[in-house]
């Protein structure tokens, strides 16, 4: 490649391409991101539960870590179906959104070297580098090409085209209320905690997240919740279908959920939540659905592409693991490239193996942690382990804990 600096191509310009991309430049390399949404990415997020790990990488990536990254939540709480507060634990750990942690790393990265509208078309290993096309008409040549553009990555879909995600059975209703939008009663009960209740055949859990703008003032900021609730195949694609009639694959965007299935996620929130989280749904004003997925590549490294985060692995919420995840890969990566700088591939291979192992881990940390919710289990082992993590107290010590890593 011309030049004397390594260049890296980097498909997917959210978090994991940001991630990726400063920890490059730290390292001396030239780095370009290619994103395919033409506008800017900002509220496409909810909320991030964030563990030491990640701290650590923002920190290599050079963002300052401090108070005003996101909402310090001190307690866990589980209540029963009417609302008591059946178990509390102390367990510190910062919650913030998606669109805070975006925006720090988006303003470290330079706007001359961040390009929107590039739909990747064609990924070619070359002898020494790699060559990528865009719809654009576009073409570049690097060095390395760091595939981190989510679920549905084309830098995948070049080189893996037959492996598809599964679905799990159910879907997660999201959604934001404002702070001060909350009854006095419900925000001194969940408002600065990460708070839990076991409805039938699921689970729902809510958070304090930044307000608009990334407002941290008190009264200025959100919640955010998650309600787990089974959909078999028939239900996901009728939850799928939009105003038109047309059903749409693996997800639906937000404006095109019908009516009639936001009315009836209220109605039955009414009746099987526990008060303090109805009053959060009926509250939000644009609730939303993710089909729950799980998804695992056999490989990462193709020639001289890696792809990383998301477009690697998928696992199920419960871990809350997708975005350190994604920035451990970010990072072992950037020091694999350094240790062996001579040699690229080399590199790329000696980063594979053992982030292959632990995205695989975390798929499996999910499935276990999420079986409960599944409408089918095929085994009375299965069954069995769905009622271990079902369980109150292990739902509140398991959920969003990366400790089964080290063991």
């Amino acid at each position: 490649m011309p030049g004397d600096c390594l260049r890296a191509a980097v498909v997917g310009g959210s978090i994991a391409g940001l991630m990726s991309s400063l920890l490059l430049c730290r390292a001396g390399w030239e780095v370009d991101i290619y994103e395919r949404a033409p506008e800017p990415l900002n509220g496409r997020g909810a909320g991030i539960v964030t563990h030491e790990e990640l701290f650590e990488v923002l920190r290599q990536a050079g963002i300052s870590i401090d108070e005003n990254l996101g909402v310090q939540v001190r307690f866990r709480r589980m209540f029963d179906s009417k609302g008591k507060l059946i178990l509390e634990t102390h367990r510190d750990q910062l919650v913030t959104s998606w669109d805070r942690l975006f925006e720090l790393m988006r303003d470290s990265f330079p706007d001359e070297h961040y390009h929107r509208g590039k739909m990747l078309t064609r990924v070619e290993n070359l002898k020494d580098g790699v060559r990528a096309e865009f719809a654009d008409g576009t073409a570049v040549e690097a060095d390395l090409l760091i595939g981190t553009d989510g679920f549905r990555s084309s830098v995948r879909a070049q080189f893996l085209p037959g492996v598809r995600p599964i679905y799990a059975g159910y879907v997660a209703w999201r959604g934001l209320v404002d702070e001060a939008a909350l009854s006095p009663q419900t925000h001194a009960e969940i408002f600065e905690t990460l708070a839990f209740s076991l409805p039938p055949r699921g689970q729902v859990l809510g958070y304090p997240v930044p307000g608009h703008g990334e407002d941290l003032r008190p009264g200025h900021r959100r919640y955010n919740f998650v309600w787990y609730r089974p959909a078999d195949e028939t239900e996901l694609k009728d939850l799928l279908t939009d105003n038109s009639g047309q059903s749409h694959p693996i997800s639906i965007a937000p404006p095109l959920i019908r009516p009639e299935i936001i009315a009836g996620v209220r109605a039955a929130s009414e009746t099987v939540l526990a008060p303090q989280f109805a009053e959060v749904v009926r509250l939000t004003k644009f609730p939303f659905f993710q089909p729950i997925y799980d998804f695992e590549t056999p490989k990462m490294v193709f020639g001289r592409c890696v792809i990383l985060g998301d477009a690697a692995f998928v696992a199920r919420p419960h871990v809350a693991a997708g975005v350190t995840k994604a920035a451990c890969d970010a990072l072992t990566l950037q020091r694999a490239l350094v240790k062996q700088s001579n040699d690229i591939r080399a590199a790329l291979l000696a980063f594979e193996g053992p982030r292959l192992a632990v995205g695989s881990r975390i798929v499996n940390r999910g499935r276990e942690l999420g079986a409960y919710i599944q409408p089918h289990r095929k085994s009375p082992e299965e069954r069995d382990l769905a009622e271990l993590h079902h369980a109150p107290h292990a739902v509140m010590v398991e959920t969003a804990d990366l400790g089964f890593l080290a063991t």
